[in-house]
């Protein structure tokens, strides 16, 4: 029974020795959050080009310690540019200044072009950093972290129970489809197709409230008291507090650099 637990009592250190992302992967998950988190502070105060470049620059040189797939990455952050794209093109038309050229009528400022690069930098900078300090953890280590940082209890036991459930709710969702299917049912531009996917979802949250009673009773059988109990021990270690020193002077050379 003790060689069962040891797994569970060991210290991250011990869980991330063969951490499969590099000297990011080998940091404690508290100090990444940490960094992550001033670090896009700092990016958003930012209000120069060059610094935004610097920026950005910093990012992409945590993606390299992390050593995660680059090609991979950058697509998502091109997702993510999506939703953006057409703000950025439409943001020099909307902001008065000198004009580059003129569209139908309308003209295009130098001072709405500098102002979507901004904007484009900024985010890049940031997403990309989240993505690599925070997006390569697990998602439960990613509880703990929150929760040994004091974050809401009623928060992190929020996450927990989502992480553990989606996928749960994802499979009930394709059973509900499958017998949509089933009986013939075929999505098209009507009212009926409307309605049917409402009567879905509405039949979604019956089942989701219904399998939560049943998930709170049995944990309540187990003793559940309203706390989840973490096993995950974390040790802060010479590497981290390195890292964060190092990390937070980029942080104040960021500044500075906007200052000039």
């Amino acid at each position: 029974m003790a060689h069962a637990l040891e797994p569970q009592a060991k210290t991250l250190a011990e869980a991330t020795s063969d951490a499969p992302y590099g000297v990011i992967g080998d940091l404690d998950p508290r100090i990444r959050i940490v960094m992550a988190c001033l670090f896009a502070i700092v990016t958003v105060a930012l209000a120069t080009i060059p610094a935004l470049i610097s920026a950005l620059s910093t990012s992409i040189g945590l993606l390299l310690l992390s050593r995660l797939p680059i090609r991979r990455t950058l697509k998502r952050m091109a997702m993510m540019d999506s939703f953006i794209i057409f703000m950025l093109v439409l943001l020099p038309f909307s902001m008065p200044g000198e004009a580059m050229f003129t569209v139908f009528g309308f003209p295009a400022s130098w001072q709405g072009l500098w102002k979507a690069i901004e904007i484009a930098l900024t985010a890049n900078a940031v997403i990309l950093s989240l993505m690599v300090l925070v997006g390569t953890m697990e998602p439960v280590t990613l509880g703990h972290a929150l929760h040994k940082l004091r974050c809401p209890e009623v928060l992190v036991h929020l996450l927990m129970f989502t992480i553990r459930y989606i996928e749960v709710l994802r499979e009930e969702y394709l059973r509900l489809r499958s017998a949509m299917k089933i009986r013939g049912f075929r999505p098209s531009t009507n009212w009926h197709t409307y309605r049917s996917f409402g009567y879905l979802v509405g039949m979604m949250l019956v089942r989701a409230i219904e399998r939560s009673e049943r998930i709170l009773g049995a944990m309540k059988c187990r003793g559940f008291s309203g706390r989840l109990m973490l096993l995950q021990d974390f040790c802060m270690t010479r590497r981290d507090y390195v890292f964060a020193v190092l990390f937070s002077l980029v942080c104040i050379s960021l500044l500075m650099l906007d200052f000039l």
